[in-house]
């Protein structure tokens, strides 16, 4: 959830810096609950976290991937999901 954005100007680099602020405690709750549920857990189709989608964003841009390259996307959040840093949007914790 987005809580906040600044805009500020580096007049070192003469740049305008846009800082956005948000809080990813909803997603962690949500990915708590369907765990505890048991939900996604099953069957051949595992749900593997959830995540936001502006901390997908964030991790394709250290990354240097675009967001319409949907297969390095796709690496890109496995190799996070799987790292353990981001244990808490996991739902089911097998590997894929």
């Amino acid at each position: 959830m987005k809580l906040g954005e600044k805009i500020l100007y580096d007049h070192t680099n003469d740049k305008v810096v846009i800082q956005k602020t948000h809080d990813v405690t909803p997603e962690m709750h949500r990915a708590q609950m369907l765990r505890e549920a048991g939900a996604g857990q099953n069957g051949e189709h595992r749900l593997v976290g959830t995540i936001p989608l502006n901390l997908i964003a964030e991790w394709c841009k250290e990354a240097g991937v675009k967001w319409n390259d949907t297969q390095a996307r796709q690496d890109v959040v496995k190799r996070k999901i799987l790292s353990g840093d981001f244990d808490k949007f996991r739902v089911w914790k097998g590997t894929y």
